[in-house]
């Protein structure tokens, strides 16, 4: 296995080999991708920030101009890999209210869905180069060393957590392990184009934050409201605000089986609860 990372130093187990790739300044080696099997590609700019001019410019070149310059890389091979994996998100749906949305549904509008799109297009670049490709459109993932569920936490374990508006807007998340497992799906299985990273069982926000709450053993009672969040987060908060209740038809259709398809099982496994 070899990893591309932006920054060299990283322990890693003596079977893991390291490259530095700083996706920002150029392609990656050839050395480092010589005879991979597969291609995994992860790499993009935070979107949970304040999302002034500079910081959208880098969020959409990092997905864009970095996913662009990996599959020149990638043409540039003798022996080109089987498979390009490529993250993307639900973002690429926008906001859809109670609409079920699986992998066949429409983009939707706004800066998330073009973003998403911008990417999605860059990976799929390398199907004329016979490479099959998936992109792995991940949904709210559930970890607590990073993800949103990283960020909700400390607000929920003081007890000052709530709905977030006015609680309707559904949820479609991931836990860590599933989302690991999904992805070698997608190494493994000859499937190809979008696979929905979600859950089978999304929620709307207000039960999403019982859940959470409960797991905690903490009250949620301290909703945020939309103006609130708007001050704090500006265009950002249109992310937390955003209704996207998303199927996982493609993973279904392969025959995966998730481990934790429900909330509360999920969440207590994370906390220990």
């Amino acid at each position: 296995m070899r990893v591309l990372s932006r920054r060299g130093g990283a322990s890693l187990p003596p079977e893991v080999r390291l490259s530095v790739w700083d996706p920002e300044k150029g392609e990656p080696s050839e050395d480092a991708l010589r005879d991979a099997d597969a291609v995994v590609h992860l790499a993009g700019e935070n979107v949970a920030q304040r999302w002034t001019k500079d910081a959208k410019r880098r969020i959409r070149e990092s997905r864009e101009m970095g996913t662009r310059r990996l599959v020149c890389a990638l043409a540039r091979l003798r022996k080109r890999p089987s498979a390009l994996v490529c993250a993307s998100a639900i973002g690429y749906y926008g906001s859809r209210g109670d609409e079920t949305l699986t992998e066949s549904s429409a983009p939707g509008a706004g800066f998330l869905p073009e973003v998403c799109m911008a990417w999605e297009r860059e990976a799929v670049a390398a199907e004329a180069l016979g490479i099959r490709v998936v992109r792995v459109r991940t949904g709210i993932l559930l970890d607590t060393s990073g993800g949103a569920l990283q960020r909700m936490l400390p607000p929920f374990r003081l007890g000052v957590g709530g709905r977030l508006g006015d609680g309707r807007q559904w949820m479609s998340w991931i836990h860590r392990d599933d989302l690991a497992e999904l992805f070698r799906l997608a190494v493994e299985k000859p499937i190809r184009g979008p696979l929905n990273a979600v859950a089978p069982n999304p929620l709307a926000n207000a039960g999403f934050t019982r859940e959470l709450a409960r797991a905690l053993h903490r009250p949620a009672v301290f909703p945020a409201p939309k103006f609130a969040l708007r001050f704090m987060f500006g265009e950002m908060s249109e992310v937390l605000l955003a209704s996207q209740k998303v199927a996982p038809n493609a993973a279904a259709a392969a025959g995966f089986v998730f481990r934790f398809p429900h909330l509360g099982p999920a969440l207590a496994d994370l906390l220990g609860g």
